[in-house]
């Protein structure tokens, strides 16, 4: 592609060199660069692109897109003649919008939802792509799972949101797949790190807020949290927000330019849900579709899921999906790590959830409490190198609600999971829970359904999805199902001894 289509959009370009040129593609890794490709220049939280620009170019780089203020003008003497070198204020949004012009603009071609909030976004696009499918509309999805043309995946994901090159790429992928709409996780990190800029979002959704990703790498407080979130809205066309989560609404008087509307249980909004039943394998509620009020049941348990469901039902009506497939697409709803029942030979009620931060944790384990008739068993841990003040949170929330709390290990990365595990201990201490400390995750989850009877329930709390433990910057296979399963494997047959 031509150099001059690639750099459309991006303004107060300082450029040295001939850009009558064509570029073969585009990387933001010197290690991945090819003969004739463009290199863009980032600077990451651990390592920085413009320590590597020589790298790229013996690699075959005849491009360099730079950051003016982290760019060393000596090396300039270094660069051979041909090579063109464009620098520009931000490189992160930079590589957003070239990306989007190598791969065509492919958003702009299908209709994009995006789905922010701190929970509730991996369930909610899950719900909405299940919607749309059963109405015969076909939709790519991208998330923390993974990414997916109908139920194919397509990639795995490192991040929530992709890397804006990667995106572009998936989004590229979707519309040869003859995609008609695109259902994704919009995280903070990628609106404030601009991972989705210059993204055509067709309707933004607003789930909730609440304290998480506080930390030197992630967001400075929850105002930048916010903030960031909210910038998606900027982008969006039109706005589906939760009335009853304080931050979100306010966000109408912050993005005057989006057309709103409000969902909720307990505040007066547009698409209300009454007559909540939950029990320990669905939730059901009244809420109105089209002119009826219809009844509609969800095989995620907790009030959590009306939320979610709502969220779903209102972008669902903008596509003028049919009751009879929405109901049906929300009963049979399946989400890895959200919720999920383990079916196991001891017959025990085994629930993985990815619940991490103080709120989601003490709304699954209060929900799964309700109809509870045994006792809730919780184990849970903290990751390492992440938000250190909600730990004691989550150590208080498990402590007050479960009846027994087993304390252990989640990602510690470069922490030692035992600070991590006092952290949270300060916090159960405040209650008088019942618990005990298990550094190693399999022992603890050993320990649980070593104690549990059939009406009792195991909440593992944290991974959810995740098949890996993340220790000292390596991923280590876990996979808590598999775990769990072979766990009661070993139980049944030492029993048969």
């Amino acid at each position: 592609m031509d150099l001059k289509s690639i750099l459309l959009g991006l303004e107060d370009l300082k450029v040295k060199g001939n850009i009558d040129i064509n570029v073969k593609n585009i990387k933001n890794n010197s290690k991945d660069v090819e003969e004739n490709d463009m290199f863009v220049a980032i600077k990451g939280f651990e390592t920085n692109g413009h320590e590597h620009i020589m790298d790229a170019i013996k690699n075959g780089a005849k491009v360099i897109l730079a950051q003016e203020n982290e760019f060393d003008k000596n090396k300039i003497k270094e660069f051979p003649e041909d090579i063109v070198l464009v620098l520009t204020k931000d490189t992160r949004y930079a590589l957003a919008i070239v990306a989007c012009n190598f791969y065509k603009n492919p958003s702009k071609k299908m209709k994009l939802i995006g789905v922010t909030g701190t929970k509730g976004k991996t369930t909610t696009t899950y719900m909405i792509r299940d919607i749309l499918q059963k109405q015969g509309i076909k939709v790519g999805l991208i998330g923390t799972v993974a990414s997916y043309v109908g139920d194919k995946k397509i990639a795995d994901n490192e991040n929530t949101t992709p890397e804006s090159l990667k995106l572009q790429e998936i989004f590229s992928k979707m519309l040869e797949e003859k995609c008609e709409a695109v259902v994704m996780e919009v995280s903070s990190q990628s609106l404030k790190l601009e991972r989705v800029a210059g993204c055509d979002f067709d309707i933004g959704v607003f789930t909730n807020l609440a304290e998480d990703h506080i930390s030197s790498k992630e967001h400075q407080d929850m105002e930048e949290y916010f903030s960031s979130k909210v910038k998606l809205f900027k982008m969006c066309k039109k706005g589906f927000i939760n009335a009853d989560d304080v931050y979100s609404i306010t966000i109408p008087k912050l993005v005057p330019e989006c057309q709103f509307s409000t969902y909720g249980i307990d505040n007066h909004c547009d698409l209300l849900a009454k007559d909540i039943t939950v029990t320990n394998q669905y939730v059901d509620f009244k809420v109105k579709l089209g002119d009826k009020n219809e009844r509609v049941k969800v095989s995620i348990p907790g009030r959590f899921s009306v939320y979610n469901s709502l969220a779903a039902i209102f972008v669902s009506m903008q596509f003028g999906c049919k009751s009879e497939n929405i109901k049906e697409a929300l009963e049979n709803i399946r989400v890895p790590g959200r919720s999920e029942l383990v079916e196991n030979k001891l017959g025990l009620t085994i629930m993985i959830d990815y619940a991490h931060t103080p709120e989601s944790l003490e709304k699954i384990l209060s929900s799964v409490k309700i109809y509870t008739k045994g006792r809730v068993i919780s184990v849970f841990g903290c990751g390492g190198d992440r938000d250190k003040n909600k730990r004691p949170m989550m150590g208080e929330a498990s402590g007050r609600v479960a009846d027994y709390t087993i304390i252990t290990s989640d990602n510690p990365r470069t922490e030692k999971p035992e600070d991590i595990i006092m952290d949270i201990e300060k916090g159960t201490k405040k209650t008088n829970g019942k618990y005990e400390c298990i550094v190693d995750r399999v022992e603890a989850i050993k320990k649980a359904i070593s104690m549990a009877n059939k009406k009792d329930i195991i909440v593992l709390a944290g991974k959810g999805h995740e098949q890996y433990q993340e220790i000292n910057k390596k991923r280590y296979p876990f996979d808590e199902n598999l775990i769990v399963n072979k766990i009661i494997d070993e139980m049944v047959e030492n029993k048969k001894k």
